[in-house]
């Protein structure tokens, strides 16, 4: 645990905000309400350079906060935590687009959501970008966006015609060759607004751009993000061990603690690529920690834990989604394996 203001500023929204109507978001979907609360926070800004306005924290103070988000409310989490990935991509970039959008997004004006997790799929390409007069046209399917009318921009992406992975910004609105989907009726997290985006010549100038570069060379730094155990995860068991007994919880505890310490370390490896398969494996223990707290809340709460007031189930149900959340073809392949060798 650490003492950065932004920890007592997630803890104070979480418990005061949060966590109260964590049920009701759940049924209703994600207010506009939270997102300000989220936005006025400064929480948009924990990894962003202080030059534009972040905090530029250290990543145990951002995983601290996402633990205590997710745990709190894991549909308000999985919306605003779309952003960091817009805020590091602007604070690498040389482009022109860093000194439009980069301060408002570090400081909370403005929230953005992504559309690029379809790139994993390689060979297979989802949206094309092919140049159009002086910018790019964007074509195919977007299958998941999560955040649609929350956020105030996205980061979208495509692979060009060169074997580029191209990433623009757009306003996150309907607009001419953008079009969602209705809102998807997801197991857990339908309150995350998730919809699919069909793209018929979206055009988008030169000046959006954030990013352009081989697609071998983005997915050689983006491979080892998806190996490590998310910080929800961890979030979400402990809000499960709440709910139960000493005698019940402490060894589930145990093993969670033993298991962050280890996942924690290697996240603050000053090299990504190294310890792939030791980054896989604890993903997979973090999984097994968060099945058996959530479960284990639902089987206290008995019959309770049918309601969908009940604060076990919906642990339950996130859990189930987090099992799948960044998942990739690697990461599927090791929790498999477990399973089937379990015992």
């Amino acid at each position: 645990m650490t003492s950065h203001f932004l920890v007592s500023r997630a803890r104070h929204l979480a418990d005061g905000l949060l966590a109260p109507h964590a049920e009701q978001v759940d049924q209703e979907g994600v207010p506009a309400s939270h997102i300000e609360a989220i936005k006025r926070s400064g929480l948009l800004g924990v990894s962003a350079p202080v030059a534009y306005g972040g905090s530029a924290a250290p990543g145990a103070v951002a995983r601290e906060t996402a633990e205590i988000l997710a745990g709190a409310c894991c549909s308000t989490w999985f919306v605003q935590t779309q952003h960091h990935t817009p805020v590091m991509t602007l604070a690498k970039s040389e482009l022109p687009v860093r000194e439009r959008l980069l301060g408002p997004l570090a400081r909370g004006e403005l929230m953005s959501g992504v559309a690029y997790a379809h790139l994993r799929a390689y060979p297979r390409i989802p949206v094309r970008v092919t140049r159009e007069r002086a910018g790019w046209r964007f074509d195919g399917t977007v299958p998941w966006y999560t955040g649609w009318g929350l956020n105030d921009v996205m980061l979208l992406a495509g692979v060009t015609d060169a074997d580029e992975a191209l990433f623009a910004f757009t306003e996150a609105r309907e607009q001419e060759g953008l079009r969602p989907s209705d809102p998807m009726r997801l197991a857990a997290l339908t309150a995350s607004r998730t919809v699919s985006l069909e793209l018929a010549g979206l055009w988008l100038p030169e000046e959006s751009v954030a990013l352009r570069v081989p697609y071998a060379e983005w997915a050689k730094t983006d491979r080892p993000k998806p190996t490590n155990a998310s910080p929800a995860v961890f979030g979400v068991a402990e809000a499960a061990l709440a709910l139960l007994d000493e005698d019940t919880s402490g060894p589930i505890r145990t093993r969670l603690d033993n298991v962050r310490e280890q996942a924690y370390v290697l996240a603050e490896h000053p090299v990504p690529h190294d310890y792939l398969e030791e980054r896989l494996s604890l993903r997979t223990q973090a999984y097994e920690v968060l099945m058996a707290a959530t479960t284990a809340a639902v089987v206290a709460g008995g019959g309770r834990s049918l309601s969908l007031t009940s604060k076990a189930q919906r642990l339950a149900r996130e859990a189930l989604f987090l099992l799948v959340q960044g998942q990739t073809a690697e990461s599927r392949r090791v929790h498999l394996k477990a399973l089937a060798d379990r015992p």
